[in-house]
């Protein structure tokens, strides 16, 4: 996949990059959060977006919630408004998803963690050896939430 490590949705515990995924800030959700971390006010976000969609073809949307693929979340989500936008543009997963990691270096730059600092996290956290910590990531594809869930349920087992 073009973006093998992006995160989750904010709204289900993702980092600030995936606001990228997310809708405008319309009603109280962890979007607030997100953008307070990524010391970008609401009107901000709504002005990046906006003029990266004008650049670039997620600004294409007619008939989804917001008009504009740059507000649709993650593939992994389903929604027949995105993906019937993307089939009527001829525009691939693929492509999707590498604008959608464009649009988050926008709105955060290229803050993603190094794979030597998940790996210490992980191994503090849950205090195991840096080796099995490196295992686990790796096992769950770079996705850093669902190795703490792992290892979190193996800490439980013990």
């Amino acid at each position: 996949m073009v973006w093998d490590d992006s995160p989750s949705h904010v709204c289900r515990g993702g980092d600030k990059r995936a606001l990228t995924f997310c809708c405008p800030p319309v009603k109280p959700c962890p979007i607030l959060y997100a953008l307070e971390d990524a010391k970008i006010t609401p009107q901000e976000y709504v002005e990046i977006k906006e003029d990266f969609g004008k650049r670039t073809r997620l600004g294409h949307g007619e008939g989804t919630c917001f008009g504009s693929l740059v507000w649709c979340c993650k593939p992994s989500k389903p929604c027949p408004l995105r993906d019937m936008v993307m089939r009527r543009i001829d525009m691939a997963t693929e492509e999707y998803l590498e604008l959608k990691k464009e649009l988050s270096e926008e709105l955060v730059g290229k803050t993603e963690s190094s794979v030597e600092e998940k790996v210490k996290g992980l191994s503090e956290a849950f205090n195991v050896p840096e080796e099995e910590a490196l295992q686990t990531l790796q096992e769950c594809g770079n996705d850093l939430k669902m190795a703490m869930k792992l290892l979190r349920m193996k800490n439980l087992e013990q």
